[in-house]
């Protein structure tokens, strides 16, 4: 891997390209053999890592519309590696197909004779079916393709020649574009994850899936600029005092995420109503625990302690680590949210777990590295980029 510093491009990445599709190519044919071995055990797995990886992918999406709208500064250098995560957003709508086609293993209201046959389910069937599930789903994907489509064109665009009409593009995208992501990244959240449990509901679940796919999104970024910067690649244009702001995001958004985990659980708590207790019983039962007490320390206390300091926030090393630690924890959060409706007695491991988090994230990779190669690895054309080249923290 190098960097020409001249053109901002990457050059020589068929090294971590082939790494990275030897790996998701491998890891999808070891979990397919999971459907012939354990069929139910599959699609929960599958879905656990496709949730894991497609909402990085959507926190990359929210950051470039956060970055455009308030007109930042400090990321404009990491601003192509987002726009690359989120460019990879219509291959998630390809990876979405199984799920659709595991959908009677992975939902209850699915089968039509149970939810006719259930109170409650019989009056969800209007918008609890799998017609309608697809085309929801389908229109999500529209949406996330269109925005990150328009502003990626655009970030390309000014590369040759920034105008003020490429600003204004990149604004009049993002307003709505936010808007748009809020409303769809919540129903998505519903959908495919709180509707595993039909019965259960609640407000708070697409903020709390979403601040967990942008905590996933920034540790990413840092893993994916250290990982270069060990090579020496890109490591005058993201400086420490980039790795910084990334931190202090990290950061925030953790206690964003806690913010509304506990929100979630406290109104729960207090109104004691037992179609809402169900979801916090079920993972208190048996061997979860274990894992409901590992995301309260591991996705909350630890890196709120470990990234207090601005010391911690500018040491590489202490922070590639803090970030891969957050980026576990991102994981074992989604299988909490989703594998207590396959194993209700307690706390399995399934060696499909860790292949399907292999198969979909290596060709998440190959399809990453492959894309910020075509282009400048930075937006060259930005008018912002010195001054976010010489940022510094105070």
């Amino acid at each position: 891997m190098k960097f020409d510093a001249a053109a901002f491009k990457l050059t020589d990445l068929n090294s971590v390209q082939v790494r990275s599709l030897g790996i998701g190519v491998l890891g999808l044919l070891l979990t397919v053999i999971g459907y012939f071995a354990k069929t139910e055990q599959f699609f929960f797995s599958y879905l656990t890592a496709y949730l894991f990886w497609v909402s990085i992918a959507l926190g990359a999406l929210f950051l470039v519309l956060l970055f455009h709208l308030t007109g930042t500064v400090w990321g404009v250098t990491i601003r192509r590696i987002l726009e690359t995560l989120m460019k990879i957003l219509p291959w998630m709508a390809v990876f979405f197909i199984p799920v659709l086609l595991g959908s009677h293993h992975l939902y209850e209201w699915s089968h039509v004779d149970v939810a006719a046959a259930d109170p409650i389910l019989s009056k969800k069937m209007g918008y609890l079916n799998i017609t309608f599930f697809t085309i929801r789903s389908a229109f999500y994907f529209v949406v996330w393709y269109l925005i990150a489509a328009k502003l990626y064109k655009t970030s390309l665009a000014m590369d040759s020649g920034a105008k003020i009409e490429h600003i204004k593009t990149m604004k009049k995208v993002s307003a709505p574009g936010m808007i748009l992501f809020a409303l769809t990244t919540t129903f998505a959240s519903f959908d495919w994850i709180m509707s595993l449990y039909p019965h259960w509901y609640s407000t708070i679940f697409g903020l709390y899936f979403f601040s967990g796919g942008l905590v996933g999104a920034l540790t990413l970024v840092i893993v994916i600029g250290l990982y270069m910067n060990k090579r020496g690649v890109m490591d005058s244009v993201i400086t420490v005092e980039h790795y910084h702001d990334l931190a202090k995001f990290t950061f925030g958004f953790i206690i964003f995420w806690a913010y509304m985990g506990f929100s979630q659980y406290l109104l729960i708590w207090y109104a004691n109503i037992p179609e809402e207790t169900i979801f916090y019983l079920d993972r208190w039962r048996g061997t979860w625990p274990i894992i409901t007490m590992t995301i309260v320390f591991g996705h909350f206390l630890i890196p709120f302690v470990g990234l207090l300091s601005r010391g911690s926030k500018r040491n590489f090393t202490y922070l590639k680590y803090m970030a891969v630690f957050i980026l576990i924890m991102h994981w074992v959060d989604i299988f909490w949210m989703v594998m207590p409706v396959l194993h209700k007695t307690g706390l399995r491991f399934c060696i499909f777990d860790f292949t399907a988090m292999a198969g979909i994230g290596g060709i998440f990779m190959w399809l990453f590295w492959k894309q910020l190669g075509k282009h400048a690895a930075v937006p060259m054309g930005d008018p912002k980029l010195e001054e976010s080249l010489n940022h510094h923290n105070p």
